[in-house]
């Protein structure tokens, strides 16, 4: 468990990157891989800035673990949801290049995402990094706020902001119940390499709002989809996606169930 005294108060702090030597996977300030992790109050940052590409703030290939009012500071690959069950509640995550991104069953639950102002003029929100259909994995964005960060907003117009796109063959991601603000492009979603992808993957909105929410202009992939029943978006909910109920109350961390 790590206990801090607050977002912003309590920091861990690091400047690895690739651009730096490092791999993705070693650029981590923190690394977590024991199961039942908890973090609470805190920010964890990577200090590398937009120019050094990859650079991890923190990477959790811990199963069952748990992130309450913590903060996620980086530019590109700032949150490496690696591997296993993972949870995210009240965190801020900031980042500019594929910045919530590996291949965790996790679900992202009333936090902010800011996203920055990016070298290359484009941001992806998220590279989910499913390679089989049958894996259960998946990023699940519930009742979250996507928002520009303070250096994108006078620059906005300029820079184009996706939800995401599809890193391995299979990507799974969801946006449910989810403000979008005018910085979303319309298309939405982003090719990761021509039409790699894009009939295998998974990508589904759900009861967005906003003005980047409209669903109108979409991608016309294969593979995307706007969900119109909650029956189809119950399936990536924290109960039944997480089967929270079976281990989030130890956690005291709050947490809504359901849609």
């Amino acid at each position: 468990m790590f206990l801090g005294d607050g977002m912003g108060k309590t920091i861990v702090t690091g400047s690895r990157s690739v651009g730096g030597g490092s791999t993705t996977f070693k650029s981590a300030t923190v690394a977590v891989v024991g199961d039942g992790f908890l973090a609470r109050d805190m920010t964890f940052r990577n200090t590398a800035g937009p120019q050094n590409h990859q650079a991890v703030a923190l990477r959790s290939g811990s199963d069952l673990s748990v992130f309450y009012k913590c903060s996620f500071e980086g530019y590109q690959d700032t949150l490496y949801v690696h591997s296993e069950r993972q949870f995210y509640r009240e965190c801020d995550i900031y980042g500019t290049v594929d910045f919530i991104f590996g291949n965790a069953a996790v679900v992202l639950q009333n936090c902010n995402i800011y996203p920055r102002n990016p070298p290359n003029k484009t941001n992806t929100l998220t590279a989910q990094g499913r390679t089989d259909a049958n894996q259960n994995t998946g990023i699940i964005i519930h009742d979250c706020r996507v928002t520009a960060a303070s250096d994108l907003k006078p620059v906005q117009s300029s820079v184009k902001t996706y939800l995401g796109r599809p890193w391995k063959e299979y990507s799974r991601t969801v946006f449910m119940t989810t403000f979008l603000d005018s910085l979303i492009d319309p298309a939405g979603w982003m090719e990761w390499s021509g039409n790699f992808a894009l009939n295998t993957l998974y990508y589904a909105e759900y009861a967005n709002t906003g003005p980047g929410s409209s669903t109108a202009n979409r991608v016309k992939w294969t593979g995307y989809r706007v969900l119109t029943s909650a029956a189809d978006a119950n399936k990536f909910t924290v109960g039944t996606f997480l089967a929270g109920n079976s281990w989030f109350p130890a956690t005291s961390v709050p947490f809504t169930a359901g849609l």
